[in-house]
């Protein structure tokens, strides 16, 4: 894919725990490891806000274009 979903570092940034993040956010813990391993096919625009809202992060700090080789 060519999305790259970087939730694991803005994590490691900012010295939180996916479960810590999970409980703040109000979603089940395997639904955002899926996230965080790149297997998402799919992102609400919702959980994207309340993930930034919480790690005090742009929707680009997350998301970045990999273009896929040929």
């Amino acid at each position: 894919m060519a999305i790259r979903v970087n939730l694991d570092l803005m994590l490691v940034k900012r010295g939180v725990k996916l479960s810590e993040l999970a409980e703040a956010i109000d979603i089940a813990l395997p639904n955002l490891s899926i996230l965080k391993t790149n297997k998402a096919r799919a992102i609400r625009f919702s959980t994207l806000e309340s993930i930034c809202r919480e790690l005090d992060c742009q929707p680009g700090d997350l998301l970045e274009y990999v273009p896929e080789d040929d």
